[in-house]
C-alpha cells in the first residue's frame, strides 16, 4: 500500500511522524484527501470527485475499484453507497467504532459508523431530530446495515444500569421481528417482509433510553403461499426445530415443516445458511429481555401454531357443491390453541353470514370460497398478531420527551418477471421517497450555498411527483379508481378495474397498457397488465389479484368467532368494536397511502441522511462483481440523479482551517504557520497555485472547488513537495536529541508527581478500612467514635438498597431486611409507604372499576375454595346486565311499573313436575327478583320472603330460590339454572342483601315442591355437564371437574 509522511512545524524546523496506510479496510483515521494519491487503483471515496460525473461506466468503474479492494463504502456527498460484501470483514470491531467517535464527517474513511456517529453529533450539538434512511433491493443488506448502526449507539453512547437495559431491548427487538417477519427469498436467505420505521430515543445526556417502531405493508400472502425456492416467515420452522418436545406435544406439531400445507409450498424447508434451532434459542432469550411474560409466550406461540393446523384443514365437497372440513382434528387443536368453540369455528369456516334487510343469513361456502376464507383467516391473524408483536415491544421501550435518531429500513424498488399488488405499493413508496430524497438534497445544497454566501444557481432535475400524483391524486389517481371498483355493487373485477383505469387515465404520459399501446409494446405486454415509467425505469403490473388483496377482506362470522377467543392476544387484535362499527374498514391500498403520508411527515421533520445499499450478484458469492445487476440498481436507486445534483455547482468544499493546514506547505507565505486570518490565508495559497477565479469560490468559512482535476492537481503537488521536504529531515534530527533530554526530565519530574499521588490514594483507603473494621468490632455497641463511621455505612447502605428494592404494587409485600439499629425505622417506613401507594391505588379507581370489585369480593366471600368454577369466573369482568332492553318484552317492563330493573339473565327453569328444562328469564329489581316467561311474570319473590340459596360444589350452574312453605302465593322452591352461576348469584346476594344466606351443598340439595312434599337434586362429577331426571325420580346434575380443592 501507498505510504506518506506528514509532516508538522515544531520550532520551526519539520519532524516526521510516522507514516500512515492511506488506503485499506482496517479503518485507521485518514482523510479523504489522503486517499488521492491511490485513486488510480482504488477509486475515489466520493463520486462527486469523479471527473467523468455523468458517466454512469466510470460510476460503477469507481465502484468496482473499491469492491475489489474490500473497500465496501462510498460517498456521494454525504450519502453513503454500501455494497454487501457477502463475507464478514473486520471493519467492525469496537476499536473501529473508537476510531470513528466524534470526529469529522470527511476525517475517516467512508463507512455506516460515519454516518452514524454526524447524524449523532449533530442530534447532540444542533439539538434537531435525526433520520437515517436506508434503502436497496432485497438482499444488498439493508438490515444489516440498521443493526451496526444500532450497535454503533449500544457500544459508544452513554451508559448505565437503566440505559443498558434499553439498549439490551433495542438489540434484542431485532431478532424477534427477523424471526416474526422475515423470510427466505429467491434473492435473500433473510429478506425483511415487511417496512421498518425505527426512532431511537436519547436523553440529555445522549444515551439511548428508549425506542419507537412503525410497521409497513407486512407481506401476509406469504403465510399461505411461497414461490418455489422460498419459506414462509421463520418462526414456524425456528418453532418446529428448536421447540421442546413438551411444547411440541402441547402445541400438537411434529418436529418436521412437511407436515404442513403453509411449508411446503416453496418446497425448501432447510437453509444452508439458517440454524433454526439456534435461533431459536437467541428468539426466546429476545423475548424475555424485551419483558414477554411466560404467559404471553404461552400464547403467542399458541397461535403461531394456530395458523399452522389452519393451514391442514382439508374440505370436501358435498353434491349440492357446499365445502365440509374433513380434517376433525385440527379443529380441536385450534379450539384450545384459539380459546374458542370448536363448533363455532368449523360453521364459520364452511359458512358466511349475509345481512339482507335487517337480518342476518348463513350462507354455505364452496370449496373455493372455504379454501380463501381459511387462508384470510390465517393472513389475518397473523397479520394483526405481528402489529400487536411491535406494539408490545414499543411499550417495553417507551420513554417521553427524548431527542429522536430515526432509522428507516425499508424496500427499496423491486422489478420481477411477474409484479403484482405488492410490488405497485413498494413502488409508490419508493417513488414518494424519491421525491423526498431530490427535494431534501436540492434544500441541503441550497441552504449550504446560502449560509456560505454563495449564489445558487437552479438545478434542472426530473420531478417525479407527476408520477406520485397518478398514483395518490384523490378521485382520479389508480388507488382512488382501484378502491372505486372495490367498493362499487355489481360484478367487479380485475379486468373492469384495467377497463376503467384506460378510460380515466389512458391519456397519462406515464401510463400506458395493452390496449392503449403500440404494436412494439404489445408484444411484451400481456393484455392483463398496464405500465407504469416510474423515475427509475418502466415497470408492467398484473392486475390479477388487485381487488382482493385490496379488499383483504376477512368474512364477519370469522371476525365474531376471533372475538369470542379466551387468548388475551387475539382479544387486543379483533376488537368487538370493529363488529359493530358498520362503516366498510380501509382498502389495503388507502391504508398504506396513509401511512407513507404519515411517514414523510415524519422524515421532513427531521434531518435526514441516507444509506443506499446494493448487492453486488444474485448468487450471494464474495468477490463477485455483476456489472448488469449494478447498473439496474444504480438506476432504481437514482444514485447519477442524486451524484448530478450534488455535481451541479461545486464538486468540492472544505472548512479554512482544514484546507489550511493540509496544503499550507506549497505556498512560502503560508508554510510553516500563517499568523492571519484564515480566509485571507486561503485566499493567498489559492492564488500562489494558480487557480482560476471560475475555479473556485470563497464562502464565508469554506473555500468550494468546482472541478475534481483543480483538487487533484493540488493533491499531486502536495506530494511532490512531501518528497523534496523529506530529504531536509535527516539536517533537523539533531536537534530531536535536545528536545529528548529535555523530555526525559520533565517525565522523571512527572513520574514522581504521580506515584506521590498513588501513595496518598493509598494511605487514604487503608484509613477507610481501618475505620471500617474497627466499627465492625464495636457494632453493638452504643454510637461511638469507634463505630460511628460504620454505623453510618451500614444505615446508607440500607436506605439506598431500600431505594432500589421498593415494592412496586400494592400486592407486593417484599421488603429488605433492615440492620439491627434500623428495624423500628424500617418497620415505620414501611407502613407508610404502603399506606401511600394504597392511598395511591385508591385515587386512581374510578366509580365503574370500584363497583366491579366489590362485587368480585362479595363473590369471593361466597365462593373461593367451595365452587369448582369459581377460579374461571375471576379473570372474567361482570355485565351489567346479560339482557338489553330488546330482549325483555316490553309488557314485563310495564308490569314492573316504576321499579328499576338492576339486573336481568336468561335462566332455564326445571318443572316440579318432571323436571323438564324450560327458558325463562331472571330480572333482578330494588325489592323482588321475577321469574319471566316471554311476556308473563311467573314468579315474583320478594327479597324479604326469599329464605335462602342453595347451589353445589362442582362446576354447574344450578341453583335453589328458598321461599316460604306458609306463603300461599308460591308454589315452592324454584329450581334454575344459569350459564353465568358466580355472576348471578353475586347479583342476588347484593340486589337481596343476602350474602349469608347462600348455601354451597356436597352431595345433594333438598328443596319443597309445594303442597308439602320434597325434592331432591343429587351432584356428582363427570365428563361432561348433563342434567336430567333420574330412575329414583330426582334431578341429576353431572358437572365435570375444573379445579382440584
Amino acid at each position: 500500500p501507498h505510504q506518506f509522511i506528514e509532516l508538522l512545524p515544531f520550532a520551526n524546523h519539520l519532524l516526521p511522524l510516522p507514516s500512515l496506510q492511506a488506503v485499506g479496510s482496517d479503518g485507521v483515521r485518514i482523510s479523504m484527501e489522503s486517499a488521492l494519491t491511490a485513486r488510480d487503483r482504488v477509486g475515489v471515496q466520493d463520486f462527486v470527485l469523479l471527473e467523468n460525473h455523468t458517466s454512469e461506466a466510470a460510476f460503477i468503474e469507481n465502484l468496482r475499484k473499491r469492491f475489489k479492494e474490500n473497500l465496501i463504502y462510498t460517498y456521494i456527498g454525504s450519502v453513503l453507497v454500501s455494497v454487501n460484501p457477502y463475507k464478514d470483514l473486520e471493519i467492525y470491531t469496537k476499536n473501529h467504532m473508537e476510531r470513528y467517535r466524534g470526529v469529522n464527517f470527511y476525517e475517516v474513511s467512508p463507512h455506516v459508523y460515519a454516518v452514524s456517529d454526524n447524524s449523532y453529533r449533530s442530534m447532540r450539538t444542533e439539538h434537531k431530530d435525526q433520520c437515517i434512511l436506508i434503502s436497496g433491493e432485497s438482499g444488498a443488506g439493508k438490515t444489516e446495515a440498521s443493526k451496526k448502526i444500532l450497535q454503533y449507539y449500544a457500544v459508544t453512547c452513554p451508559a448505565s444500569d437503566q440505559v443498558e437495559t434499553v439498549k439490551d431491548r433495542l438489540l434484542q427487538s431485532n431478532p424477534v421481528l427477523e424471526a416474526f417477519g422475515n423470510a427466505k427469498t429467491l434473492r435473500n436467505d433473510n429478506s425483511s417482509r415487511f417496512g421498518k420505521y425505527m426512532d431511537i430515543q436519547f436523553d440529555f445526556k445522549g444515551a439511548p433510553v428508549g425506542g419507537h417502531i412503525l410497521n409497513y405493508l407486512l407481506e401476509k400472502s406469504r403465510v399461505v403461499h411461497q414461490n418455489h425456492g422460498e419459506r414462509n416467515f421463520h418462526i414456524f420452522y425456528q418453532l418446529i426445530e428448536g421447540g421442546e418436545e413438551d411444547l411440541l406435544r402441547r402445541l400438537g406439531l411434529e418436529r418436521n415443516p412437511q407436515q404442513y400445507q403453509y411449508l411446503v409450498k416453496g418446497n425448501c424447508p432447510k437453509v444452508s445458511s439458517i440454524n433454526d434451532r439456534s435461533d431459536w434459542k437467541v428468539v426466546r432469550k429476545a423475548l424475555s429481555v424485551i419483558g414477554f411474560s411466560e404467559d404471553e409466550v404461552e400464547e403467542l406461540l399458541n397461535i403461531i401454531a394456530s395458523v399452522l393446523h389452519l393451514g391442514n384443514i382439508q374440505y370436501g365437497g358435498e353434491d349440492s357443491g357446499n365445502a365440509y372440513i374433513t380434517t376433525d382434528t385440527q379443529i380441536k387443536y385450534l379450539a384450545r390453541l384459539l380459546g374458542v368453540d370448536g363448533l363455532v369455528l368449523k360453521e364459520a369456516l364452511t359458512h358466511k353470514t349475509i345481512i339482507a334487510k335487517g337480518e342476518e343469513l348463513k350462507s354455505p361456502l364452496n370449496l373455493e370460497q372455504a379454501s380463501s376464507a381459511r387462508d384470510a383467516l390465517s393472513k389475518a391473524v397473523y397479520g394483526r398478531t405481528f402489529t400487536w408483536l411491535v406494539n408490545k415491544i414499543n411499550v417495553s421501550l417507551t420513554y417521553k420527551n427524548a431527542s429522536v435518531i430515526g432509522l428507516l429500513d425499508i424496500y427499496g424498488f423491486e422489478v420481477f418477471q411477474h409484479n403484482s399488488f405488492e410490488q405497485f405499493c413498494i413502488n409508490y413508496c419508493n417513488e414518494k421517497l424519491q421525491q423526498l430524497f431530490i427535494e431534501l438534497t436540492l434544500k441541503s445544497e441550497q441552504d449550504e450555498y446560502e449560509a456560505e454566501g454563495i449564489t445558487w444557481e437552479p438545478v434542472q432535475y426530473f420531478n417525479n411527483k407527476i408520477i406520485c400524483d397518478l398514483v395518490e391524486e384523490k378521485f382520479k389517481g389508480i388507488i382512488s379508481i382501484l378502491d372505486e371498483e372495490c367498493l362499487r355493487p355489481g360484478d367487479a373485477s380485475d379486468i373492469t378495474f384495467l377497463e376503467k383505469l384506460e378510460n380515466t387515465v389512458g391519456g397519462h404520459a406515464h401510463l400506458t397498457t395493452h390496449k392503449l399501446a403500440d404494436g412494439k409494446t404489445r408484444k411484451v405486454m400481456g393484455r392483463e397488465e398496464f405500465r407504469l415509467l416510474h423515475y427509475a425505469g418502466e415497470v408492467n403490473y398484473n392486475v390479477n389479484g388487485f381487488l382482493d388483496k385490496n379488499n383483504d377482506l376477512l368474512f364477519r362470522n370469522l371476525k365474531e368467532v376471533m372475538c369470542m377467543s379466551d387468548n388475551k392476544i387475539l382479544t387486543q387484535c379483533f376488537d368487538r368494536a370493529e363488529l359493530k362499527d358498520s362503516k366498510r374498514p380501509e382498502t389495503a391500498a388507502t391504508q398504506f397511502k396513509t401511512s407513507l403520508a404519515k411517514l414523510m411527515e415524519i422524515l421532513m421533520s427531521k434531518e435526514p441522511s441516507y444509506v443506499r445499499c446494493i448487492k453486488p450478484n444474485d448468487a450471494k458469492q464474495a468477490g463477485r462483481f455483476d456489472d448488469v445487476l449494478i447498473r439496474h440498481q444504480v438506476k432504481y436507486l437514482g444514485l447519477m440523479e442524486n451524484l448530478r445534483v450534488r455535481r451541479a455547482g461545486f464538486a468540492y468544499r472544505r472548512h479554512y482551517e482544514t484546507f489550511l493546514q493540509r496544503y499550507k506547505s506549497l505556498c512560502p507565505e503560508t508554510w510553516p504557520s500563517w499568523q492571519g486570518k484564515l480566509a485571507d490565508g486561503v485566499s493567498t495559497l489559492v492564488k500562489h497555485l494558480g487557480y482560476k477565479p471560475e475555479e473556485y469560490k470563497l464562502g464565508r468559512s469554506k473555500i468550494f472547488i468546482r472541478f475534481p482535476k483543480t483538487l487533484f492537481a493540488t493533491e499531486d503537488a502536495l506530494e511532490t513537495r512531501k518528497h523534496s521536504l523529506g530529504e531536509r529531515v535527516t539536517y533537523h534530527m539533531v536537534l530531536v536529541d535536545g528536545c529528548h533530554l529535555l523530555s526525559l526530565r520533565t517525565v522523571a519530574w512527572w513520574r514522581g508527581i504521580l506515584a506521590c499521588r498513588r501513595a496518598q490514594r493509598k494511605r487514604q483507603a487503608a484509613n477507610t478500612i481501618r475505620r471500617f473494621i474497627k466499627g465492625f468490632i464495636y457494632r453493638h455497641n452504643e454510637r461511638c467514635p469507634e463505630n460511628e463511621y460504620f454505623l453510618d455505612y451500614v444505615r446508607y447502605s440500607f436506605l439506598m438498597k431500600l431505594r432500589r428494592n421498593l415494592p412496586k404494587s400494592v400486592l407486593d409485600k417484599s421488603w429488605p431486611t433492615a440492620p439491627t439499629a434500623l428495624i423500628e425505622a424500617s418497620e415505620q417506613l414501611r407502613k407508610l409507604y404502603m399506606q401511600n401507594m394504597v392511598w395511591g391505588y385508591c385515587k386512581r379507581i374510578n366509580p365503574e372499576w370500584k363497583h366491579q370489585l366489590e362485587q368480585k369480593m362479595v363473590a369471593s366471600e361466597i365462593f373461593k375454595n367451595k365452587k369448582d368454577n369459581y377460579p374461571q369466573s375471576v379473570p372474567k369482568l361482570f355485565m351489567g346486565t346479560r339482557l338489553n332492553g330488546e330482549e325483555i318484552n316490553p309488557k314485563v317492563l310495564q308490569s314492573l311499573g316504576s321499579e328499576k330493573m338492576k339486573y336481568a339473565v336468561p335462566v332455564t327453569k326445571y318443572d316440579r313436575k318432571g323436571y323438564k328444562a324450560r327458558p325463562r328469564q331472571l330480572l333482578l329489581t330494588s325489592n323482588c327478583a321475577v321469574i319471566v316467561e316471554e311476556a308473563k311474570l311467573k314468579q315474583r319473590i320478594d327479597y324479604a320472603a326469599l329464605k335462602g340459596i342453595s347451589v353445589s360444589s362442582l362446576s354447574d350452574g344450578v341453583f335453589v330460590l328458598h321461599v316460604p312453605t306458609e306463603d300461599k302465593k308460591q308454589k315452592g322452591d324454584v329450581v334454575l339454572q344459569s350459564d353465568h352461576i358466580i355472576e348471578t348469584l353475586t347479583k342476588v346476594a347484593i340486589c337481596a342483601d343476602k350474602a349469608n344466606s347462600i348455601n354451597i351443598n356436597q352431595g345433594s340439595i333438598t328443596f319443597t315442591m309445594g303442597q308439602g312434599k320434597e325434592g331432591i337434586i343429587d351432584f356428582t362429577s363427570g365428563s361432561e355437564l348433563l342434567v336430567a331426571k333420574a330412575k329414583n325420580g330426582h334431578l341429576s346434575v353431572t358437572a365435570p371437574r375444573l379445579n382440584s380443592r
